[in-house]
């Protein structure tokens, strides 16, 4: 199974931010990960990855964690790391003592421990680091390794074979000539045998002073890829990291089990380090990165990164052989697990079956029959998505297809093939509800119920159900789950109701299934996969037992959105089509447990100052804080994230952290209990770990702030009394000052009061005056009127007897003498200075509103505002009636006055 590999994860250098070459691996006994990388000290616990450098900002080429100090060497440095009560690494250096002469261009590539002491290798010497003492052993030649089996440190030279140490001096332990420059990596002692690893020569074992090359299948392999790091797992299992190509995972006997490379995935071939811890966990140094491989794990992958598979749509075993479909064509994996391309099968392969003992293989061009690696076009109709047998049937199935249905029959001359017509829409998914009836799924047109005839001929009757209850004819699904036809659509899972031939809502498995999953097994096992969210969950039907889940970190980004499908191998073998292989499950009735720790605090910070943690109970928070930021840590958990919850709160509810950082800020005073949890997407959680926080109260609700409450309220009292008192006689003096104005303000309204009866009487006396003047005025008018009427009388009187006069000129003159009397102007005058003192400015405005009158016209304006008729009128003006009348029609003319409106009321009216 070279071609299989256990499930890895790359590390690369965006991801851990350091530098590329990573030169030794260790783990500390509370899970956190130590690298050697060559820009410093690298940190994982799981969630993030942190930095730290040494003071020369040398690469460091070792790493060993041992009880709470992590060890490290670099150039002309080696000393510990170790964290203080606030959470942080600090360095302490143990080779400063030795300087300025005591390391002189020395590199420090390994650091062990042995019993309580440390051992620190560079190529020239061995440093022994015990009681706070550092003790110097100078090996004859450039030492390669050290190792310690059972309390004794072996050392491992390039020239001098391989020495003991005893008592602080070198005893030689091997000598022989294969050792010679052979760059031995590591001694190990396995079944009383000695194992000598080396980068040149392979393997050798070490019996009863004998030593021979190990026969073993990998040992050819590790000389030609030059071993680096060899390790060993508690199984007995042996790892084997290669410059030129990977790691090698054999049995004890160092048969091949695994081969990690690049061409099915590393992220580089050269393995600088590796470590392997007690879980079986591999991490891996590398050149370029960093990788970690889950040993235990009970899923196997192939990997294809060259693209040359494309994505895988179905496997299927058939005569011990797997064969796989994908985007590309169909393949088949050698005697090696080697991918070998089946000839004439390029383009689509949706469905693989075997059936009637033949495999078939539903293609983009049809439907192939697969014998001896080779393929027979046994049916043209193109796309074969599905083919299921006919209930009750022997040797009869019905295939859905890009253009309809088709019917498949096995004879004894093989297989014949017919299209049933009646419909050629495209189906996908096709399940049986009896031996004549099927349901199937369109992509976009929602479900339809198909009846056969008894010789399966010929459709008798296609029949959509889109109107029939279905939520949406949209990505429809069909699946037969016991007696039940079941419906997946994008609003949730229906089932057919053969009493009301209608679909109806699916409670149980829209509660117990998820209304988003769907089944992306084969309907023939007892344990369906159910792809939900970012999982699959592998249930029991109807029972709903749960009885495993597959987290997403195994095929995020790599399934094929829509047609992820789970295929049976074996029994206890299962297949996950991926997007570059697939993934084989040894038996998905076995759940995936991974064990969760309680966490603990990495730092704690209050408005960005770090504060102890090492005896931390109880922390009190000032009530104006600005931040309060929690840093989380559970280095032995594996796949995990935070959860927190507020134990105060009525209702104990736990919010997902979005990393391994909480902050709070704006929390009102009193007394919090606060629990953290670790989780994992398999929704379990280990035991929750409580932190109490007291914020205090503001200045204001603490001692001091009531008895300075208590001073301002003394002090506000005495104020208040001082400023009533002055209150009451301002009061008095407003009181008073407001009766003085009062009194003021009665006299001004009495002498007003007073004032305004005094206008009133004048206005009284003007306007009787006016009315006398206006009377006087009319008395001096009908007077004139009488004088003048008194003269034309006269006049007509004199004309009537004129031939009685004998002087003609004495006559005219008395005529003349008549009519200036009847038009005397200084009569006129007197009587418009009259008129304008009872009609104001009455000449002036009428003149101005109608500037074409004359001075005629306005002695007719007046004698009409004064209210006199057309006869008396007439002798004012010394003319007839008639002219009168003339006169009055001119003067309507001239103020355009229209037809039906009065001359008399518009002069009267006028102002």
């Amino acid at each position: 199974m070279a071609q299989y590999a256990p499930y890895f994860q790359n590390y690369d250098l965006s991801q851990y931010n350091a530098g590329n070459q990573n030169w030794g691996i260790s783990k500390a006994d509370d899970g956190r990960l130590y690298v050697a990388n060559s820009k410093g000290l690298l940190e994982f616990d799981g969630v993030k990855w942190t930095l730290s450098t040494l003071p020369n900002k040398t690469t460091m080429r070792s790493v060993h964690a041992v009880d709470k100090r992590v060890y490290i060497g670099s150039y002309e440095e080696f000393g510990f790391w170790e964290r203080n009560n606030f959470g942080q690494l600090r360095y302490t250096s143990l080779s400063e003592s030795l300087k300025p002469n005591g390391i002189l261009n020395e590199e420090f590539w390994q650091i062990i421990n042995m019993e309580d002491a440390i051992i620190f290798r560079s190529f020239l010497n061995i440093y022994v680091y015990k009681n706070s003492e550092i003790k110097k052993i100078e090996p004859p030649s450039t030492v390669l390794s050290c190792s310690v089996i059972d309390g004794v440190l072996y050392i491992s030279t390039l020239t001098n074979g391989i020495f003991t140490l005893n008592d602080g001096q070198l005893i030689s332990f091997i000598d022989h000539k294969d050792l010679v420059d052979a760059k031995i990596i590591s001694v190990t002692k396995k079944n009383g045998k000695f194992l000598i690893t080396t980068s040149l020569r392979g393997i050798f074992k070490y019996t009863n002073g004998v030593l021979s090359p190990l026969k073993a299948e990998i040992n050819p392999i590790i000389k030609e890829q030059q071993l680096n790091e060899f390790s060993e797992m508690g199984n007995g299992n042996m790892i084997f990291g290669t410059i030129k190509n990977g790691v090698y995972i054999t049995d004890p006997d160092g048969n091949l089990l695994f081969h990690i490379h690049k061409e099915n995935g590393l992220i580089n071939n050269t393995v600088l380090s590796q470590y392997v811890d007690d879980d079986d966990q591999l991490w891996l140094g590398l050149d370029n990165g960093l990788a970690s491989a889950n040993l235990r794990s009970p899923y196997l992958f192939y990997n294809d990164v060259s693209g040359n598979l494309g994505a895988v749509y179905d496997v299927i075993e058939y005569n011990n052989t797997v064969y796989i479909g994908s985007n590309t064509g169909l393949y088949y994996l050698d005697a090696d697990n080697a991918l070998q391309f089946i000839d004439g099968s390029q383009g689509q392969v949706w469905d693989l079956n075997e059936i009637e003992g033949d495999l078939l293989c539903g293609h983009n061009n049809g439907t192939y029959l697969v014998k001896n690696k080779r393929l027979e076009l046994i049916s043209p109709h193109t796309g074969g998505w599905v083919i299921k047998k006919v209930l009750g049937t022997s040797k009869t199935y019905i295939q859905g297809t890009y253009a309809g249905l088709v019917k498949f029959k096995k004879e004894a001359s093989g297989w014949t093939v017919k299209h049933l017509g009646k419909t050629t829409m495209p189906f996908r998914f096709l399940v049986f509800e009896d031996a004549y009836t099927a349901w199937v799924a369109h992509a976009y047109k929602g479900l339809y119920k198909v009846k056969f005839d008894s010789t399966y001929d010929t459709i008798l009757e296609v029949r959509s159900y889109e109107n029939k209850g279905l939520w949406s004819p949209y990505n429809v699904r069909v699946n037969a789950l016991k007696n039940d036809i079941s419906i997946k659509t994008n609003e949730g899972w229906q089932k057919y109701e053969p009493l009301l031939d209608s679909i109806v809502p699916y409670p149980l498995l829209n509660k117990n299934f998820g209304k988003n999953s769907y089944i992306i097994s084969e309907d023939d096992i007892s344990t369906y996969a159910v792809k939900y969210k970012n999982q699959i969950n592998f249930k029991t039907f109807p029972d709903n037992g749960l009885k495993s889940s597959l987290s997403n970190k195994y095929f995020e980004n790599r399934l094929i959105l829509g047609y992820e499908n789970i295929s049976k191998l074996r029994d206890s073998l299962f297949a996950l089509s991926l997007n570059n292989g697939f993934m084989l499950f040894d038996n998905i009735l076995n759940p995936d447990l991974v064990p969760l720790y309680q966490p603990y605090f990495e730092s704690i910070f209050i408005d960005k100052q770090r504060i102890a943690i090492d005896t931390i109970k109880t922390i009190e928070l000032p009530n104006r804080f600005q931040a309060f930021t929690m840093v989380l840590t559970s280095p032995k958990s594996k796949d995990h994230f935070f959860e927190y919850a507020i134990a105060s709160q009525d209702t104990l509810h736990w919010y997902k952290m979005e990393n391994d950082k909480l902050e709070f800020s704006n929390i009102s005073y009193g007394d919090y209990e606060f629990l953290f949890r670790t989780a994992n997407a398999l929704g379990e959680t280990s035991a929750p770990r409580s932190l109490m926080v007291k914020v205090l109260p503001p200045w204001y609700r603490s001692a001091q702030g009531y008895l300075l409450f208590l001073a301002l309220l003394m002090l506000t009292v005495v104020l208040f009394y001082i400023l009533h008192r002055r209150k009451i006689k301002k009061e008095q003096r407003l009181l008073q000052l407001k009766f003085e104005a009062e009194q003021k303000i009665l006299l001004k309204e009495k002498a007003i009061e007073n004032d305004r009866r005094i206008v009133e009487l004048k206005n009284e006396s003007l306007q009787n005056e006016v009315k006398l003047k206006s009377k006087q005025l009319a008395n001096t008018a009908m007077a004139l009127v009488k004088k003048n009427e008194t003269l034309l009388e006269l006049k007509r009187e004199i004309l009537l007897h004129r031939n009685s006069f004998e002087n003609y000129f004495s006559y005219k003159n008395l005529i003349k003498k008549i009519d200036s009397s009847i038009s005397h102007k200084d009569e006129w005058k007197v009587f418009e200075y009259n008129f304008n003192q009872v009609h104001e400015e009455f000449f002036k405005d009428l003149k101005s509103k109608h500037p074409k009158l004359n001075a005629k016209d306005l002695r007719i304006c007046a004698y009409i505002k004064m209210n006199l008729s057309t006869k008396e009128i007439a002798p004012l003006l010394n003319i007839s009636l008639r002219g009168v009348e003339t006169q009055r029609y001119r003067l309507r003319s001239k103020l355009m006055l229209d037809s039906d409106q009065s001359l008399t009321d518009y002069l009267l009216n006028f102002k």
